[in-house]
């Protein structure tokens, strides 16, 4: 087997268990966590962090929405059985980077792990996210020169990877739909709630040495599962409804 079809097998492979990569990624926190501390040992530098890593991850989430919400049916879902793409997306966040939705999952990661101010975290975090999602972009790359020719090669050639060329930009070719942005991202606004509130649980049981959970955190973490289980409920009426 060529290393190029066995990037490609192996791309595809990850590419069915991608949702699973958050799991592998909190076995990587857990030897960091005695290790959390904050920055300077100041309140006032901590909050000030804090903000920071929680406005990166909230990037990322925008970014997700953005992407999904412009999206064309059957394209940039969370469909993990087989690569789907009806329809080269080319135009809007595509038209500026070529894997957006792994660059929002980036942010979201790099905030959470900035959270812990461990450096030796951020850093595996990186490389073993890079290594995971290559073969992953290898292949989706694969599935779209094969099925969109030319096509799929001039966009390529002027459109980056993974860093976003903001002069390429050119406007979305499909209207926004924000239920549709909503009804895909409540699980990930979810997952960094409860991250994010339970990183800061961390860092008082081994700072402090109490267990107790900022003001800030709490509010978001319960935001965050409200909305999860009010969209769980909305979709579930509107099933009945339908049927």
């Amino acid at each position: 087997m060529t290393l190029q079809r066995h990037f490609e097998n192996s791309g595809n492979w990850l590419f069915r268990w991608r949702s699973f990569l958050p799991f592998l990624l909190f076995l990587l926190f857990v030897p960091a966590l005695p290790y959390i501390r904050r920055p300077l040992e100041n309140e006032v530098y901590q909050n000030i962090w804090e903000i920071i890593c929680f406005l990166v991850s909230f990037s990322g989430l925008m970014l997700r929405c953005a992407v999904v919400g412009y999206a064309p049916p059957r394209t940039s879902g969370r469909n993990t059985h087989a690569q789907v793409a009806e329809s080269l997306n080319a135009t809007g966040i595509y038209s500026v980077v070529r894997h957006p939705l792994y660059v929002g999952n980036f942010l979201i990661w790099l905030g959470i792990a900035m959270f812990s101010f461990v450096p030796w975290l951020v850093l595996s975090f990186c490389l073993i996210f890079w290594l995971y999602y290559e073969r992953i972009m290898f292949a989706e790359e694969a599935f779209l020169r094969q099925k969109f020719g030319s096509d799929f090669e001039k966009w390529a050639s002027t459109t980056p990877a993974f860093f976003p060329k903001f002069s390429n930009y050119r406007p979305a070719s499909h209207p926004f739909s924000l239920k549709k942005a909503l009804r895909k991202e409540c699980s990930t606004f979810l997952g960094i709630g409860l991250a994010f509130a339970g990183m800061d649980q961390f860092e008082n049981l081994i700072v402090e040495r109490n267990f107790s959970l900022e003001p800030h955190w709490l509010i978001l973490g319960a935001a965050a599962v409200l909305a999860y289980f009010a969209m769980r409920c909305f979709k579930s009426r509107l099933k009945t409804s339908v049927e």
